[in-house]
């Protein structure tokens, strides 16, 4: 099978290497997102595989003008691709799935870190100042964490918080019955209310945007702590940064924002960038931002290149597909 890899990076080489030459593959490889002006490159694939630069309608039509019928996100969210766009156009599109173990390690060092004050208590130490005064945390038994969202990921979080002997709230609209061992599912207004710790594990979709908002915000305890390894929309950063400034908010730990595509994974050390809440978000000495980094696990990014190169084995041999979602 021959098809085309976009946006490739150089830690999913020896991935790459081995699992074409596993699954008898011809990848055509581009270093670049796909664009109306490389999508020539596909010429001759039904499939492509590619990562989380967003893939809009301009670029799925010249895609589907060189042949592609199926796009294989090596990614566990697929909302950069414009869906409709690619329904119109009778594109499939293909998510894979990994270890969730790396994003709920990665949820729960950060649940601590905010907790625990390390961004003011490292940048302080780097100064040489070893004060104690406005780093006192908190102890995690002694808190109730509400997880919303008890998806493969969220669970596994449920599961790992569950050592900790904290209080754990659940929401999801599909209640799992591995995570009752653990959690006591309840209402959303509740584990909002209840919760002094909440982090998110939920899709990107048009009901979740902005998910946390003045609204729920208010429903919260005073001194929340918010995590976010999910995704960056379900934030709206200017309600979030005026609550971090009120004191309603009591520290944060994001490993994805608002509009981070473009910045996220670059160097851009140089540049002034185009993304205001993010310098806001960098500001704030409560809030920890990571540039989504929760996934990175050589663990995961194995799955993610094997599970997309199935996924387009696959399509073309036009047998089930586990990882197609539309």
């Amino acid at each position: 099978m021959k098809f085309a890899v976009y946006s490739y990076r150089d830690d999913e080489t020896e991935y790459f290497k081995k699992f074409c030459k596993k699954y008898g593959c011809e990848p055509v490889m581009c270093r670049e997102a796909p664009s109306p002006e490389n999508a020539a490159l596909a010429k001759g694939c039904r499939c492509i595989s590619t990562v989380t630069a967003p893939v809009g309608g301009v670029t799925l039509k010249a895609l589907r003008e060189n042949g592609v019928e199926f796009v294989s996100t090596r990614s566990i969210g697929f909302d950069h691709i414009d869906v409709k766009a690619a329904e119109k156009l009778g594109i499939h599109i293909g998510n894979v799935t990994y270890a969730p173990g790396s994003v709920a390690d990665y949820t729960v060092m950060m649940i601590l870190m905010a907790t625990r004050k390390i961004k003011a208590i490292s940048q302080r130490a780097a100064a040489q100042d070893y004060s104690l005064r406005g780093v006192m945390g908190k102890l995690l038994s002694d808190m109730t964490v509400g997880v919303a969202g008890t998806g493969k990921i969220g669970g596994t979080i449920v599961k790992r918080l569950s050592g900790f002997d904290c209080s754990l709230l659940a929401y999801d609209l599909y209640q799992n019955d591995e995570v009752k061992k653990y959690a006591e599912y309840v209402p959303l207004d509740r584990l909002l209310a209840e919760s002094d710790v909440i982090t998110m594990h939920m899709p990107a979709t048009d009901e979740n945007r902005g998910f946390i908002n003045k609204e729920s915000i208010a429903k919260m305890k005073d001194g929340v702590f918010i995590v976010n390894t999910a995704r960056g929309s379900l934030i709206n950063t200017s309600d979030f940064a005026d609550a971090v400034e009120s004191g309603k908010i009591g520290g944060a730990a994001l490993d994805v924002i608002e509009n981070e595509s473009g910045i996220f994974y670059k160097n851009k050390k140089c540049d002034i960038l185009k993304n205001r809440g993010l310098s806001v978000l960098k500001a704030f000495p409560n809030v920890i931002v990571t540039p989504h980094t929760a996934f990175y696990t050589d663990r995961s990014v194995s799955d993610m290149v094997e599970h997309s190169v199935l996924s387009c084995m696959l399509y073309e041999q036009g047998k089930e597909n586990p990882w197609q979602v539309i």
